[in-house]
């Protein structure tokens, strides 16, 4: 029964995600998981943890299978077993509500980073992007929001003293008053996110290259002269060099009828490789590229294939990635004419430090190109504006994502979504952003200080433990006649 209880509490967990999004049960489930390992031994722990951690991320993680499935079940266990360790770390004494969560923020810090560059979805952070507490974010990231909503449970599900979780909630309240969040700068401008529509689950291999580009620029076609910047999603335009390609002239001529900047995805031939480039470009009304940003974060499995060699010795389909993408080097920043706008690729928007990069060099505005449309189901789809949300948050800056098929949307510093698009629908929205300068104590700071202090609070309480445990008085024994 307590296996099925600690599945059933990860559910609780799985349902506080986008799509689901029911961000109190987040609490709710923690709060039971807890109960369910409090003065159990190490290996129970360790055993009710994994449970746990299977029932919250087999669902929260399922858009996975659309990509590899067989990486889908080997990520599952292996983050699953990940978070029985530090259910199993974590000490059992009367520091639990310390120590737990501390455990929990470091598995997560670790799982957002390891293995492959990590996978930061389906995280408590995303959860809580829709709760009071999103605004922690801005001071300490994703990692600060889950050590935060797993000490609230805590204190919810163990004994400690009254007033402690009113303390925590209020802590928390004035800490997200008094931390900077960036400032307008007083200039606004008109931004246009174009989304050409069409069906999900296809696949690039399955999918004529140029109907993706006519169908973006019968989109844009709609749009009449005013926006400042037209912004299209990730590799929109496959080509081998864009430049001299058709697709450029078509581009260009759209920008100068539009007197506006096109922000366009394209994938190029990697010169003298069999591999490609994923790219943002930056396309003038005079038809000049006047900047570009390399994607640095790649998708493991879906844009390379890592370990290719034994994979394929192993007899795995890596055929389905034929070629690698190579990774950018660049700063994470476009520069267009109305100013300089902060950038990452899709999957890069899981990643709070390439959105810190691009604003700590300046970035103004924050855009996220993404495509989505290979993934059947909206799982993934919505987690990532969820995640555009929290770099939102993160760096006080609007943020515009835009996908092929859904969803795209604008999104205050605040974190609130604005003109969200349907799913296949084929949209054109436009809208007056601030830009903004400024910098979060957590674009400052970033995510190692965070799991550093939640390393620091777990060797504390493992420390204390041990110590409670020599200084505890043992029984005698019974004398003997």
């Amino acid at each position: 029964m307590a296996g099925l209880a600690c599945l059933g509490s990860g559910a609780l967990v799985a349902a506080s995600l986008p799509p689901w999004g029911w961000w109190p049960l987040a609490f709710v489930g923690l709060a039971l998981f807890i109960r369910l390992i409090r003065n159990q031994p190490r290996r129970s722990r360790f055993a009710r943890g994994l449970l746990f951690s299977a029932g919250w991320l087999a669902p929260g993680m399922g858009w996975m299978w659309f990509l590899t499935k067989p990486g889908y079940p080997v990520a599952v266990v292996m983050f699953a077993c990940l978070h029985g360790v530090a259910a199993a770390v974590a000490p059992s004494g009367r520091h639990q509500h310390w120590a737990i969560p501390a455990a929990f923020a470091v598995a997560e810090g670790i799982r957002f980073c390891f293995p492959f560059g990590g996978v930061p979805l389906a995280s408590l952070a995303i959860s809580q992007v829709s709760g009071p507490w999103s605004g922690l974010a801005a001071v300490g990231g994703a990692v600060l929001l889950t050590w935060f909503t797993m000490h609230v449970a805590a204190l919810v599900a163990l004994p400690v003293k009254r007033g402690a979780l009113l303390a925590t909630v209020l802590a928390a309240a004035v800490v997200m008053g008094v931390a900077p969040g960036g400032h307008d700068t007083g200039r606004t401008i008109s931004v246009a996110y174009v989304q050409g529509g069409g069906p999900q689950g296809t696949h690039a291999v399955n999918t004529d290259r140029r109907l993706v580009v006519d169908r973006h620029l019968a989109a844009t076609r709609k749009l009449s002269p005013g926006p400042d910047l037209v912004v299209w999603p990730e590799n929109v335009i496959d080509v081998e060099d864009f430049a001299s390609s058709a697709e450029h002239a078509d581009v260009a001529a759209e920008a100068a009828r539009l007197h506006a900047a096109l922000l366009v995805g394209i994938t190029e031939e990697a010169p003298g490789r069999d591999s490609f480039l994923n790219a943002q470009v930056v396309v003038t009304p005079s038809g000049e590229i006047t900047s570009r940003y390399e994607k640095v974060r790649r998708v493991p499995f879906g844009e390379y294939m890592p370990m290719r060699g034994l994979l394929k010795a192993l007899g795995a389909p890596v055929d389905l990635v034929p070629r690698n993408a190579v990774a950018g080097t660049g700063p994470a920043y476009l520069d267009t004419p109305v100013g300089r706008v902060a950038v990452v690729i899709s999957w890069e928007v899981f990643f709070g430090g390439r959105a810190r990069d691009g604003v700590s060099r300046g970035g103004e505005l924050l855009i996220n190109p993404t495509n989505g449309s290979s993934y059947t189901g909206t799982i993934l789809q919505s987690q990532q504006i969820a995640s555009s949300r929290l770099r939102a948050i993160e760096t006080g800056r609007w943020v515009v994502q835009v996908a092929p098929t859904g969803f795209s949307a604008f999104i205050s510093p605040g974190g609130k979504v604005h003109d969200r698009s349907g799913v296949s629908e084929q949209v054109v929205r436009t809208r007056t952003v601030e830009l903004r300068r400024g910098r979060t104590l957590y674009n400052r700071i970033g995510d190692i200080p965070i799991v550093a202090a939640a390393l620091v609070v777990l060797v504390a309480t493992l420390v204390a433990d041990r110590r409670a445990r020599r200084g505890r008085p043992t029984t005698p024994e019974p004398a003997t006649s």
